[in-house]
């Protein structure tokens, strides 16, 4: 699974994507962030701002609560506004 960080996420976690293998149980968006907040201190500062957080399952922004696969490329990015 490719997870790829835009804009304040990328800056505090110093990466901009990561190739991971999470556990089968990870099913949905918000199992992920939850699985994702304990690899690092990073990661626990960014998912702890969950709330702020919009994600997108292969290039389709989605709810937290969308299932996912292990193929599927998943980000995480700002709320976004237009004008």
């Amino acid at each position: 699974m490719k997870i790829i960080y835009f804009s304040w996420l990328k800056e505090i976690l110093g990466i901009s994507e990561e190739n991971i293998k999470p556990p089968k149980e990870i099913k949905n968006i918000n199992l992920l962030m939850k699985w994702l907040e304990k690899r690092s201190i990073k990661h626990k500062k960014v998912f702890l701002k969950s709330k702020s957080i919009r994600c997108s399952i292969n290039q389709q922004i989605v709810n937290k609560n969308s299932k996912i696969k292990q193929n599927d490329e998943i980000a995480f990015f700002p709320p976004f506004t237009g004008g």
